[in-house]
This record gives structure tokens, sequence and C-alpha cells, in this order.
């Protein structure tokens, strides 16, 4: 399941250092990437960036055919509380602009556990966005005092599995016959 859009976790958690976090990294081909706690000033940046991303990358990531996003659901991915919701986006420079390239995040669901789930544009897909993004959230995770990851990934999402594969998550039983339900213990 992807994480849903409805979601309101209600157990405390302590404030994490993700609210001021900023990374400065390289991708595979050189290019420069700021990853950094996700503002509430960026939600133009987000929507054009969603603009940038194909469908099929967008039901990758939603489990569902998505091109646009209701008020309520922008203000979901918007309004986080660096406490039970961590956002993170990778900024770089297109064109001689900063833009978005991707964005992850994880949503506390039980204590001491939290579900993550991330997206790239298209343009930047195949040049580490995804790892950089996913080494950044478990170090916040783990920074936060997490115990464990999940995720769940389309079977048919290759690149997404060898990310997830390459960082330690393993497999888990599942319901769902299209859908990988993996985990990341992190203590």
């Amino acid at each position: 399941m992807a994480i849903p859009i409805e979601y309101r976790p209600c157990l405390p958690a302590p404030m994490t250092k993700a609210i001021n976090y900023t990374a400065r990294e390289f991708l595979r081909d050189g290019s420069p990437v700021e990853i950094r706690a996700l503002w509430q000033e960026d939600e133009a940046a987000m929507l054009a960036a969603i603009e940038r991303t194909s469908a099929q990358s967008l039901q990758r990531r939603f489990f569902v055919t998505k091109r646009h996003f209701s008020e309520k659901e922008r203000t979901f991915f918007m309004n986080v509380d660096f406490r039970n919701h961590v956002a993170i986006v990778a900024v770089t420079e297109d064109a001689g602009r900063k833009v978005i390239a991707g964005g992850g995040r994880y949503i506390v669901f039980e204590h001491g556990r939290a579900e993550m789930a991330f997206v790239v544009v298209d343009a930047w897909q195949g040049r580490g966005v995804g790892s950089v993004l996913m080494r950044h959230l478990i170090k916040l995770a783990r920074d936060a005092g997490l115990q464990e990851l999940t995720a769940d990934v389309l079977l048919g999402n290759a690149a997404m599995r060898k990310v997830f594969e390459k960082f330690g998550f393993t497999s888990t039983a599942h319901q769902d016959p299209q859908t990988l339900h993996l985990v990341l213990k992190l203590s």
C-alpha cells in the first residue's frame, strides 16, 4: 500500500532535526544536488515537478493513475510536522534555475515504525537521486530513534526494488500479489 493521503498519525514523536536538514552531494553524473527539508514555500516547485513526472512514474509511486492532486492532497503533502511526517526534496539546477528533481518522506504509523516512499522526476531517474534520497531518509529515521522503515513497491518497478535492496530492505509476507512489502530494521 502506498502512503495513504488521508493518514493522520496519533502517536506523539519527538521533534527531529529534519526540520532544518540540509546536505550537499553529487549525483553519479557529477551534478550537484541539495538534499533538504521540504518547505511550505516549495508547493509551486513540487507541482512543477509533478508536471515533469510521467504518468507511469506517478502510478508507480501512488499505485493508481494520478495526474493532479486535490487541495486536500496538496495540503497533506505540504503540511509536514517533522515528527510523524518527515519530507525531504532533492534540489538541483536545470537550465540555470533551481528545480526539485525528487522527493521522499516517511510517516510514522506505529511507535518506532514508519512507512517511506519517494519519487524522482523522469529526467533525473538513473542518476542516483533515489539512492541519495534513500540514504538521507534512513539517516533521519535513525536520528529520530525509529527502529524500522517499511515500503510497498509494485512488482514491476525493478529500478525502485533495486534501490531498496541496495540499502538492505528485505521482502516480507504480504497479501497483495501486485506489490512487495519491504522492511529495513534500523536498530
